[in-house]
């Protein structure tokens, strides 16, 4: 993060250089998806190691691919601001702050198309919750003698409600990963790097954040 910070500052990223870190950050993205989906699903959806603020703000153990899109128009309007001097007098970096009117129609029609994705998603993970009220689960809770005793009936049950959170993460993580590949096609090498610079700085922000927030409240 520092080094694309100080060669964005310098103006030394060529768009050579800028499609390989995007790449780079692509292939990452994948191998993180690709290493979690190994992981406890329960787990995932309240991790440890997020902090308290983090976890509040999960859709299906991740970010919603949705904010890619916001974040970009953000900056879109943040650059244009910050450098309107610049582009009065015709120099361009070649940044979010120079984006085409064709890029962002193609960046409007991914914002439906990914909103609409999500919400079948969500909609999908919100059956799964209200399963919880049906049979066999709720039924088998009501008539034990002693709470929470071990049920061949609910193992059974929890171990199939699980094994379709994790049908709906993969899922998710494909639309996270595919709305990412989309946007990073849209956008220029240069203002890719721009997006992905300013996306992980949010993330790393949001945990230190987080962790503030959580030992103010004695939490951590």
């Amino acid at each position: 993060l520092k080094a694309l910070n100080q060669n964005e500052n310098d103006g030394n990223l060529t768009d050579n250089t800028c499609a390989q870190l995007v790449e780079r950050s692509l292939d990452s993205f994948l191998e993180y998806i690709e290493k979690r989906a190994q992981l406890d699903i329960s787990g995932l959806f309240s991790p440890s190691w997020n902090t308290a603020l983090e976890n509040s703000l999960l859709w299906i153990t991740g970010c919603r691919p949705s904010p890619y899109i916001r974040l970009t128009y953000a900056l879109c309007g943040s650059q244009v601001e910050y450098q309107l001097s610049e582009i009065i007098q015709g120099l361009a970096r070649g940044n979010l702050g120079q984006i085409l009117a064709t890029q962002l129609r193609m960046i409007n029609n991914l914002h439906i198309k990914t909103i609409e994705e999500e919400e079948k998603l969500s909609s999908q993970l919100a059956g799964l919750q209200e399963n919880i009220a049906d049979q066999p689960i709720a039924m088998v809770a009501k008539r034990m003698s002693r709470v929470g005793e071990s049920s061949g009936n609910v193992d059974h049950a929890l171990d199939e409600l699980e094994s379709s959170m994790a049908n709906i993460l993969q899922e998710a993580d494909k639309l996270r990963l595919s709305t990412l590949k989309e946007l990073l096609a849209i956008l220029t090498p240069l203002q890719g790097v721009d997006f992905l610079v300013a996306s992980k700085k949010l993330h790393l922000c949001m945990h230190k954040w987080g962790k503030t927030r959580d030992n103010r409240q004695g939490r951590r």
